[in-house]
């Protein structure tokens, strides 16, 4: 990817060292720094360094907001982005769902933290535009492959710490010490003061909680209709209404409502008061269909499913899940067990298996889950989600986790259409 800079001595600059020549300079980084010598044999511009480039994209012109954890970042950054939004403030937002610009999309979905240079070209694209504010989402990947190197955050901001992609971090030590290295400069921070695998540097640190003491504490909450909240900040006590559902979700709106007002000069109360505007995110916690009760969730790790299931644990519920091929195997029977305890009923099916047998992947999930009597397996994922609307009946509700808003299923290497909610509305004969 080539991006066009002008007043320079160059016309473009690329961190692929294969679209170097007199006109490219090469942005040299962690990632890309073994083909130095290809962008110098193919008569690269000029090299430079990524720490260099930040003054050419004008980043020192927009404040930075960076988000990691292993659940919450997408709903979390995109509340972040509606109260900024809301309160005036001209905002753009990089993550799971694509790339965001004063309420407009201007790319569809990518990596939940793309490359250095493909961020350095959203945050230029920002600055253009006029925005104060750049939110991002924050992978564990992306820290260790240094894809926010040169980047000055305003603020960083912890959600949480559960087991995720030990496919790629091997351990759950080594994954929460990614995480946590995230925190350790001397920059602004907000953190979650529940979690207690947190570790970061004290100095310029915020916290928010709601079982612990923190900076921005939820002092009391109601989960009726919704939700609603009485957060005490120091002497500022402020109410607020917000139309998610889930104790989860409090967390979310806790770390939303906390960072804009770090980042911002608005009063507490001013914050509070656009929270309610918030409709959520497509694909989190998103209903379907409410006769019969259908709900859809991106939640694809043991914490993330709990959380969920716990947020309807008043009603019976039949689960529909599985678990992404070529990932972390080692949370699968740890799912299984968390479905097997929370639901009336499990069926367990084909996820993302990518390059996997699915019959190994269910089979990984079924060693958590001793009893059996109410677990049905089907591998195909319209079947399965067919056999719990059919089981369902009275007040309970179907949930179908891990895909939430995806709009494909990945088999081998092929992404084939393939979208819960809408196998959902044509097995119900629903129209939009």
């Amino acid at each position: 990817m080539k991006i066009k800079l002008p007043h320079q001595g160059f016309t473009y600059v690329s961190e692929n060292s294969s679209e170097c020549d007199a006109q490219t300079a090469f942005v040299l980084t962690a990632q890309n720094e073994k083909y130095l010598q290809n962008a110098k044999d193919n008569a690269a511009h000029s090299i430079i360094k990524i720490e260099d480039i930040a003054e050419l994209f004008g980043i020192d012109q927009i404040k930075i907001i960076g988000i990691t954890g292993t659940n919450g970042k997408t709903t979390t950054a995109s509340a972040i982005y509606s109260f900024l939004l809301d309160l005036g403030y001209k905002t753009a937002m990089q993550g799971t769902r694509g790339f965001f610009m004063n309420d407009e999309v201007i790319e569809g979905k990518s990596l939940t933290t793309p490359s250095v240079l493909h961020t350095y070209k959203h945050i230029y694209q920002a600055v253009e535009a006029g925005c104060e504010f750049f939110i991002m989402e924050v992978s564990s990947h992306a820290i260790v492959q240094k894809r926010v190197e040169g980047l000055n955050f305003e603020l960083k901001i912890l959600t949480n710490i559960t087991q995720d992609h030990l496919d790629y971090h091997k351990t759950l030590g080594e994954y929460i010490s990614v995480k946590n290295s995230f925190f350790q400069d001397e920059g602004r921070k907000l953190i979650n003061k529940d979690e207690p695998k947190a570790a970061f540097n004290i100095k310029n640190t915020f916290t928010y909680g709601i079982e612990n003491p923190a900076t921005y504490r939820l002092m009391a909450y109601s989960l009726n209709d919704a939700s609603s909240g009485i957060i005490q900040h120091f002497q500022e006590i402020v109410p607020f209404t917000a139309s998610l559902h889930g104790f989860f979700n409090l967390y979310n709106l806790m770390a939303a409502i906390s960072a804009v007002h770090i980042v911002t000069a608005k009063k507490l109360e001013e914050v509070a008061d656009v929270v309610d505007n918030f409709a959520g995110v497509s694909g989190r916690m998103e209903q379907v269909c409410e006769a019969p009760n259908v709900i859809v969730d991106f939640a694809h790790t043991p914490d993330g499913m709990q959380q969920v299931l716990n947020a309807l644990k008043e009603k019976e519920l039949l689960v529909v899940f599985g678990a992404g091929g070529d990932r972390d195997k080692e949370k699968r029977p740890l799912m299984g067990r968390v479905a097997a305890t929370l639901a009336k009923k499990v069926y367990i099916t084909s996820d993302n298996p990518r390059n996997e047998d699915p019959e190994c992947i269910v089979e990984d999930i079924l060693e958590g889950i001793q009893d059996r009597s109410n677990v049905v397996v089907e591998l195909n994922r319209k079947k399965a989600i067919q056999m719990a609307l059919d089981d369902q009946g009275g007040e309970e509700v179907v949930v179908i986790l891990g895909k939430g808003d995806e709009s494909y299923q990945i088999i081998y290497d092929q992404k084939l259409p393939f979208d819960d909610r809408e196998v959902v509305r044509e097995l119900l004969n629903l129209s939009e």
